[in-house]
């Protein structure tokens, strides 16, 4: 048998809602800033004005700017599986997966080269820098290249790439072609950098095709 609310809840479930609209505004602003100055140079004051709130009120949604960044972190992440890593999911395991999540990844790079990535500069940031951030940042990486190595395996498993292909090393390689498109990108201003880069990627899976004996 079904009952009615309790009236004297719904106050409370009206400001939960309204506290998680906030905090999902607050990260999205937050999103934009990272983009352009960097994890380290998202601060709560800037976060604070952009949002038109007061410092204490961003405070009420974040503990600190360490949690601001880690939520920053978690929103990209959730955003790159919904445009890069889901869509590829639905093309055939082996060569078909592993081109659609290569072609998804350079497009989102190339899109995100006119602000910044960022993973990429974030791994700038705290490539050498202990703490919670780059232990989120690292673990997110890390799970995207297992996705990438999945890939890799299945390609051979189909036989599409040849069997003596290492896949951790052709996801070296493939990371080589994405970190150069975000440099030529964004610091050189280059507006081939993402065709060269497809054909970059299409090189490497020719190379890793071929089989040992005509190697």
């Amino acid at each position: 048998m079904s009952t009615a609310p309790d009236p004297l809840s719904l106050p409370a479930v009206r400001a939960t809602r309204k506290g998680e609209q906030t905090r999902s505004a607050i990260v999205a602003v937050a999103c934009e800033l990272a983009a352009r100055d960097g994890l380290e140079g998202l601060t709560i004051g800037a976060l604070a004005e952009r949002m038109k709130m007061s410092k204490s009120g961003v405070f009420a949604h974040f503990g600190s700017r360490e949690d601001l960044q880690i939520a920053v972190l978690r929103a990209y992440e959730a955003r790159f599986v919904d445009q890069v890593l889901r869509p590829a999911l639905e093309a055939p395991r082996g060569l078909a997966r592993l081109q659609a999540m290569m072609a998804q990844w350079l497009d989102r790079t190339a899109e995100d080269a006119a602000t910044s990535c960022i993973w990429i500069s974030g791994a700038a940031e705290y490539d050498d820098r202990p703490g919670p951030v780059r232990e989120v940042l690292v673990s997110m990486v890390r799970s995207w290249q297992r996705e990438l190595t999945r890939a890799i395996q299945q390609a051979i498993d189909t036989g599409e790439l040849a069997a003596n292909v290492q896949p951790q090393d052709l996801v070296f390689d493939l990371y080589g072609v994405v970190l150069v498109l975000h440099h030529d990108a964004r610091l050189m201003n280059s507006h081939d950098a993402l065709p060269r880069a497809r054909r970059a990627f299409k090189r490497l899976l020719a190379a890793a095709a071929r089989s040992p004996s005509s190697t």
